[in-house]
């Protein structure tokens, strides 16, 4: 493959091109080169030396035409007279050239994919996928109430083999397997766990609110507009931040909290228009997951723990896993205190065997010695 000037396109852009790899970001050759970035992955992967040369576009070196050199002076030498095996030796070294090149390759995806990893936790990384992310090559959550929000490519594991992976939605808070099957042997690990909660930290001014609700409105409003048509039903519209509720809680902004929860936001199973009980067995389950607190100072930590220690009054204030803090105590009350606690080792009877005597048969012969 070569590049519209010319140039044979690199290895890196040739894998991201593939099909299935629309998810994964070019990892730059200058984050490569770097050994910190690399720390630990030599262990890791088979073959790291030579799936690491392919990936930069390293030309390997040049042992097999030293070996080449050295099979034309023994040819010079020997004539005719070579052995049946010498002359065979050659294919099976070539044979094992086109094994090896395989066993390089899939080493080289899972170098790639385990440096990808890391690299989209950098700066130039994080930036590259947020482009992505804008430009919707993610998809968006497939559930309805979510109204087409834009999902992550995340994994569950940051083991390679262990799964797949998965879609991470910020208005519901889920994880979903992609629509595409061509995205179901991507391995999860070459996204990581960390990736997904670190983007909308670093990007808290993203809209990740519905993308759907102004061509809904576009259209219910045309609609209306045509004659011999009823309007329909309004539904009344609930702003995702009321005036009396804070613009950002713990570091992110209450309108982009789970946008796709909450009141209206449920899905309600009907039969025939009736609402199935919550307490039939083929009710609505699971639906805590789908809750979304009415008041969002419920969900401020700094706003709790200043509650907390108010409470407690001044200078008594204790985290509740601290119960070993430092305090002030007399030597005499800490030893006292030990002495408490500390548990007596039980007792172990000592197994008699068949030749002792009993206890009985001591107390009887003690008392005729002393006789």
């Amino acid at each position: 493959m070569s590049s519209s000037e010319g140039a044979p396109e690199s290895w890196i852009s040739s894998f991201c091109s593939l099909m299935g790899h629309e998810f994964f970001a070019e990892v730059s050759e200058d984050f490569i080169e770097d050994d910190f970035n690399l720390t630990g992955l030599q262990s890791q992967v088979p073959r790291y030396k030579e799936a690491l040369e392919m990936i930069l576009d390293v030309e390997p070196e040049d042992d097999e035409e030293e070996e080449e050199e050295e099979e034309d002076d023994d040819d010079e030498i020997l004539g005719d007279e070579r052995p049946v095996e010498y002359r065979r030796a050659g294919e099976r070294r070539h044979a094992r050239v086109a094994s090896d090149l395989s066993d390089i390759e899939s080493s080289a995806e899972l170098l790639y994919g385990l440096i990808h990893q890391r690299y989209i936790t950098s700066r130039p990384g994080i930036q590259q996928m947020l482009e992505k992310y804008e430009m919707q090559h993610f998809g968006v959550c497939p559930r309805v109430n979510c109204n087409g929000c834009k999902v992550l490519p995340v994994g569950r594991s940051d083991t390679p083999g262990q799964e797949t992976v998965k879609l991470f939605c910020p208005g519901c808070m889920d994880i979903y397997t992609p629509p595409n099957s061509r995205f179901h042997s991507v391995d999860g690990a070459f996204f990581g766990t960390t990736f997904g909660c670190l983007f909308f930290m670093t990007f808290p001014d993203l809209d990740i609110g519905p993308r759907l609700d102004a061509s809904l409105a576009s259209a219910v409003s045309r609609n209306a507009s045509q004659p011999n048509r009823s309007p329909p039903p309004q539904v009344p519209f609930e702003s995702p931040t009321p005036d009396d509720q804070p613009l950002e809680i713990n570091g992110v902004r209450t309108s982009n909290f789970c946008p796709g929860l909450g009141r209206g936001k449920i899905y309600d199973s009907k039969i025939y228009g009736f609402k199935v009980s919550e307490a039939s067995r083929v009710g609505p389950r699971m639906r805590w997951l789908r809750m979304k607190p009415r008041d969002m100072y419920e969900l401020d930590e700094t706003d709790i723990h200043e509650k907390m220690a108010a409470r407690q009054g001044p200078g008594e204030f204790q985290p509740p896993g601290d119960k070993d803090g430092d305090m002030e105590m007399n030597p005499e009350q800490t030893q006292e205190m030990a002495i408490a606690n500390r548990k007596k080792a039980p007792m172990r009877r000592r197994r008699r065997e068949a030749g002792d005597p009993t206890p009985s048969d001591r107390m009887s012969v003690q008392g005729a010695e002393i006789g």
